[in-house]
């Protein structure tokens, strides 16, 4: 969410790097880890503003972590033209990172700088590294320029390699309850949180996954207070929005994780066994890309006709 301009509950973890900077002892490769959603990306742009607009006309303030959009170096980097920054991502909607991307990316890290400033690189979630590119990026991050720092995000819930990891310096990221509402509201600029059914509300809703919903259901014309998850995945089925939406293709799992956890039933053993069924199957779907159709049409008969 790089038009995210104030920085909410990550706080003391971007002071330590800002600290760091400031004696010349950070470190050349960090991985910002943590849960999807939490705004690891949004951490690292608001540090590589805060860096590279230190000498700039509206630079990035520390006092309230935030962005001026004037600034030049933010205006840059919006518009993917920064030639202090190389961002690296899936493209095209991609599944992978491929290794052209990273072949691009080294063009950049072995190019000489137009300025003394530090040159970035943001690697924007690791895990969708494919296997050459993996191995083409640790060659890289082995060969380290003084002036050059990479930066990567990792969510925790994926694997990530340990050479890879060993490489880096971690820096984990986390929110409370609290940060996550006042990031949402934030983000719409109301209190729109206390809208958010509690199907939706646990542990692990991220602020990401819950603003995500907020607009899927503003744009599908969804009753957000009156959202069931049941009902929610009704709707996913009928119309193959996990086919065709790409927030319910990235989250389809996180909904039917939210649908057992309100519906688990340990007193009905034959429920219970059920639905552990439908459970490790989607498990399996995903590992091994089966039919993901016909699990959902007998999901639906078996799960949500009850």
């Amino acid at each position: 969410m790089l038009n995210q301009i104030k920085l909410i509950g990550h706080e003391n973890a971007f002071l330590n790097l800002v600290n760091l900077h400031k004696k010349k002892k950070l470190p050349n490769k960090i991985i910002l880890n943590g849960k999807k959603g939490i705004g690891k990306f949004l951490f690292a742009t608001h540090f590589v503003n805060y860096v590279l607009s230190y000498d700039e006309n509206n630079n990035y303030n520390l006092d309230n972590f935030t962005i001026n959009k004037d600034n030049n170096s933010y205006k840059l980097f919006s518009n993917n033209y920064h030639p202090n920054i190389f961002l690296v991502s899936r493209k095209n909607n991609k599944k992978e990172i491929d290794i052209s991307t990273i072949r691009e990316m080294m063009r950049f890290q072995n190019s000489s700088s137009l300025n003394n400033k530090i040159r970035f690189i943001i690697i924007d979630n690791v895990a969708n590294l494919n296997l050459n590119s993996s191995n083409a990026l640790l060659k890289s991050i082995e060969e380290p320029n003084n002036n050059l720092i990479y930066i990567l995000t990792h969510n925790s819930e994926s694997k990530i390699e340990d050479t890879l990891n060993s490489r880096c310096i971690n820096l984990k990221l986390y929110l409370n309850n609290d940060n996550t509402k006042n990031i949402v509201n934030n983000y719409f600029s109301d209190n729109v949180y206390n809208l958010i059914p509690n199907d939706f509300l646990t542990y692990y809703s991220s602020p990401g996954f819950l603003i995500s919903l907020i607009i899927y259901a503003n744009e599908n014309s969804l009753e957000l207070p009156k959202l069931t998850v049941e009902y929610l995945l009704n709707t996913i089925i009928q119309n193959k929005y996990y086919i065709k939406d790409q927030f319910i293709y990235e989250n389809i799992r996180v909904f039917i994780e939210l649908f057992f956890y309100k519906n688990l039933n340990f007193s009905n053993e034959s429920i219970f066994q059920l639905k552990k069924y439908f459970y490790l199957k989607f498990n399996q779907i995903q590992k091994y890309n089966l039919d993901i159709e016909s699990y959902f049409i007998e999901f639906k008969q078996k799960l949500l006709s009850e």
